[in-house]
């Protein structure tokens, strides 16, 4: 929790990590810490798709590239994104995101925060079901992550 004249601190390699198969998430900020989003670090090697497509209807959702090469698509727009690249994905729009080869790091900014918590809950699923539209779909009413065609 954040409290009024203390800084709030995540030191490097601390913070809750998820594995999600695919990549590996980390909380640095989570919504129930801030009252108000969420950050989330996510790295991994591997190429092709993180996520499914997918929108939310009740939040933003931003990303900015630490490092790699990665595919956004927003919408029906093809956002190539590499070091220093910062993506805006607004409210009730589909997206997905798709590493290049040597996989990546990036942040993610969720505003309101609460999403954490379902890559919290894909990573005690099956390995890569942040890639399984089923297992999104089985959760997906909670968090407010809806998976699309």
């Amino acid at each position: 929790m954040i409290l009024p004249g203390h800084a709030y601190v995540v030191t490097s390699g601390n913070g809750r990590t998820v594995d999600l198969g695919v990549a590996r998430m980390r909380v640095l900020a989570s919504g129930d810490a801030t009252n108000a989003f969420a950050l989330t670090e996510f790295w991994g090697t591997a190429e092709g798709a993180w996520t499914v497509p997918h929108l939310h209807r009740g939040f933003e959702e931003s990303f900015y590239v630490l490092d790699g090469r990665f595919t956004f698509t927003v919408g029906d727009e093809a956002v190539e994104a590499n070091q220093g690249t910062y993506i805006l994905v607004p409210r009730d729009t589909a997206h997905t995101i798709t590493a290049a080869p040597g996989g990546g790091r990036f942040l993610t900014l969720m505003v309101p925060g609460g999403l954490e918590e379902m890559f919290i809950e894909l990573g005690e699923m099956a390995p890569n079901a942040i890639r399984d539209p089923a297992a999104r779909a089985a959760i997906s009413s909670r968090y407010d992550s809806i998976p699309v065609n």
